[in-house]
């Protein structure tokens, strides 16, 4: 499903889609096309992506084609989706410790454009740290 979003093939064209996009989020999805888990990601993206258009724009950067972001970012994981408004890095508190990235898949829709969407007011609102609406602290029950 990966050859449906835009790919950024360089550091600059991550950084002008950063930078241009003035009233939506930009979600990107750091990873690789061909890996398990970004496959399951970029299905849940593809399909959200019509439905969040007013307010979220999706990209998607290969780590390997584009290195420059994978210190900056940690970008050590196979599959990793940030938040970006207004040149500004989104933190999301998933109840995981990691409030930079969302380094897992998500497989239900209805989750993923809940996140995108509170993500959106926050950022609206100014602020650069919002809160998931479901807690993921417990998503592997042991």
């Amino acid at each position: 499903m990966s050859y449906l979003l835009p790919h950024l093939d360089s550091g600059w064209a991550v950084d002008q889609a950063i930078l241009s996009e003035e009233d939506r989020v930009v979600v990107i999805r750091f990873g690789h096309d061909y890996d398990p888990t970004c496959m399951v990601m970029d299905e849940v993206l593809c399909s959200v992506a019509p439905l969040t258009a007013n307010y979220a724009v999706y990209y998607l950067v290969d780590i390997t084609e584009v290195p420059d972001f994978n210190t900056m970012y940690e970008l050590y994981d196979p599959c990793t989706v940030m938040f970006f408004f207004r040149n500004k890095h989104i933190m999301v508190d998933l109840g995981t410790g990691n409030n930079n990235k969302i380094n897992w898949a998500l497989r239900d829709k209805q989750e993923f454009i809940d996140i995108v969407e509170t993500v959106y007011v926050g950022a609206k609102k100014g602020k650069g740290l919002v809160i998931s609406p479901k807690d993921y602290s417990t998503k592997y029950k042991y």
